[in-house]
């Protein structure tokens, strides 16, 4: 009960932070020609690592692993209400699987240069992340888990020129998705420095 309530913030800025990606997810982001590329979800989904990564530093793997198992939680509940359910399934598998990914890697490289361990655990979650949402939200293989008439999403699924040549859209979305994430992951790390020593490890490490 104690780590429930000390992760407690933690926790509803992870819910929030996923909630908000499952909606925006939906939204091409139809600027600068790359609405073919890019979601709006892209944006904001990297500081869900923020989030995952300031609770690892501060309180450990066990906490961060709390957070995300809780997170994910609210996150489905609240995206089952405001998204697809198609995409909160596809949300709710990439989450878990990415967050625990991330919280793992943080963990084992914590004890290098401070920009290391939430850089490299990013990265790594987000490729994880980007293959598993995409290809359960968009895919054709995966609309058995359509669940109510109009889910499709079909309107992903036109082929787009790409480098080249015709793929999915979803494929040439998830691509795009993929490096902003990554460039927003590193934009993370100014604010992980700032807050790093503000929460400073509450146990050794």
């Amino acid at each position: 009960m104690e780590s429930l309530k000390k992760t407690m913030p933690f926790i509803v800025a992870m819910a929030v932070v996923v909630v908000a990606s499952n909606i925006l997810v939906t939204y091409p982001f139809n600027y600068f020609g790359l609405g073919n590329l890019l979601t709006w979800g892209a944006f904001t989904y990297p500081i869900a690592f923020l989030v995952n990564d300031l609770t690892n530093r501060r309180f450990g793997l066990k906490s961060a692993r709390l957070v995300v198992y809780a997170g994910f939680f609210l996150a489905v509940i609240l995206s089952i209400m405001l998204a697809s359910p198609r995409i909160a399934i596809a949300s709710g598998t990439a989450f878990l699987c990415a967050q625990l990914f991330d919280a793992t890697i943080f963990d084992r490289l914590r004890a290098l240069s401070w920009w290391k361990a939430p850089f490299i655990s990013t990265v790594a979650g987000s490729a994880l992340d980007t293959v598993l949402f995409f290809s359960l939200a968009f895919s054709a293989q995966f609309a058995v888990l359509d669940t109510i008439t109009g889910a499709e999403d079909g309107s992903l699924a036109f082929p787009v020129a790409f480098m080249g040549t015709e793929v999915p859209l979803w494929m040439s979305l998830a691509f795009g998705d993929f490096w902003v994430k990554i460039a927003t992951g590193v934009a993370m790390l100014l604010p992980y420095g700032i807050l790093m020593n503000r929460l400073r490890p509450a146990r050794a490490v």
